[in-house]
């Protein structure tokens, strides 16, 4: 009972802790406010206690991801989506946040020159039956009557006067134009953040390092990055390949977005990336160093020219001066990214990667000719 006496001086409302509120002290609040019959002495030590101390409201902390390391506010691109209602949730230890996407890269990245070596050994094999099958069709073209004004015949004319660079990165317009059409849905807006924007801070790593690089939120953007890939189709196609293209173009825009994470973990600048101008570099840089005497313009300004090795030494040094200044209408890391690998793919990675793609060639080879055996029981 004594220290029963010491609590309720000492730990309850009495002056020394919690002056009188409206001239009435707080066992009398208690005894208005409770049921008498709960008013016992064996309760009362808890009800003062609840009653002297308050817990102290909590401070609300602005999102990481809308802040840097020197706690300036995040402004958004007007390339890039609305995401202030967005959670968005940094790891406390950040260097393990790259640990995924890094290997999802070296993975996603030998998939895919896999994946072309094998597309490649396919093409040429079928190429001869193509070959026959064309003299075919153009001898039973040659006996049938014609038809005037046969849609579908004019479709292919105008399909078969495109360039092999054309034709390869139509296919890769319309599924930016399509993911830009699902931008216009509202339904799909959390749906589209979460698995076509690139954030080392979001929960999804991994996906979105590959859809984002088919995702525009902006029309100008869009119809920016196609132009320019649409421009440098051919002649790319003519250095690589088709197959080979598509293994670098994928590659690139997911080797981009992972130097944009490192950059973005480094820096503490989170914020959501989107768009296919990192892989359009590599594209780029890949032309300019191969044909650096080539002649460039600027779409508005085409009296102007200037030499592509100069062009490709302007564009990494704008990239480079925007990543250390943390300028964010543009994600220059993902852009100086996307074009140094391409100037270290022509360089020396068609010597490392797709001259040594025999082995893997091989092997489908003799599962292709070999293939499961029927009837395989010992006798």
């Amino acid at each position: 009972m004594a220290w029963r006496g010491w609590a309720q001086r000492g730990w309850g409302c009495g002056q020394a802790w919690a002056p009188p509120v409206s001239g009435r002290g707080c066992e009398e609040l208690t005894a208005a406010l409770a049921p008498p019959r709960l008013l016992g002495r064996r309760f009362n030590f808890f009800i003062q206690q609840k009653c002297a101390f308050r817990k102290a409201p909590r401070k609300i902390e602005p999102r990481r991801s809308d802040t840097g390391t020197s706690g300036t506010a995040y402004k958004r691109s007007v390339l890039i989506p609305p995401v202030e209602e967005t959670a968005f949730y940094p790891s406390p230890y950040p260097i393990r946040t790259l640990v995924k996407p890094l290997f999802f890269t070296v993975g996603f990245t030998g998939c895919a020159f896999g994946s072309a070596a094998i597309w490649q050994y396919e093409s040429l094999k079928s190429r001869v039956q193509s070959y026959f099958d064309g003299i075919k069709a153009d001898w039973l073209d040659s006996i049938r009557p014609q038809k005037e004004g046969d849609f579908r015949k004019e479709i292919n004319k105008l399909w078969n006067n495109l360039s092999d660079g054309q034709r390869t990165v139509t296919g890769i317009i319309a599924a930016n134009v399509f993911v830009f059409c699902l931008w216009r849905v509202p339904s799909l807006q959390r749906t589209m953040i979460r698995y076509f924007t690139s954030n080392p801070a979001s929960k999804v790593l991994c996906s979105p390092m590959l859809l984002s690089t088919f995702s525009h939120f902006s029309l100008l953007h869009m119809a920016a990055n196609m132009y320019v890939l649409w421009s440098f189709s051919s002649s790319i196609v003519n250095i690589l390949g088709q197959e080979q293209f598509m293994a670098v173009y994928l590659s690139a825009g997911v080797i981009s977005n992972f130097v944009s994470y490192v950059c973005k973990v480094a820096t503490g600048r989170y914020g959501p990336s989107l768009g296919a101008s990192g892989a359009i570099m590599t594209v780029l840089a890949a032309v300019c160093t191969k044909i650096p005497e080539g002649r460039l313009a600027i779409i508005f300004l085409p009296m102007f020219t200037f030499t592509a090795g100069n062009a490709l030494k302007a564009i990494i040094a704008m990239d480079t001066v925007g990543m250390i200044l943390g300028w964010k209408f543009f994600d220059h890391a993902a852009h100086l990214g996307g074009a140094l690998f391409g100037i270290w793919y022509v360089t020396y990675g068609h010597e490392l990667i797709w001259k040594n793609r025999e082995p893997l060639v091989k092997i489908w080879h003799e599962m292709r000719t070999n293939g499961p055996k029927k009837g395989g029981g010992s006798k």
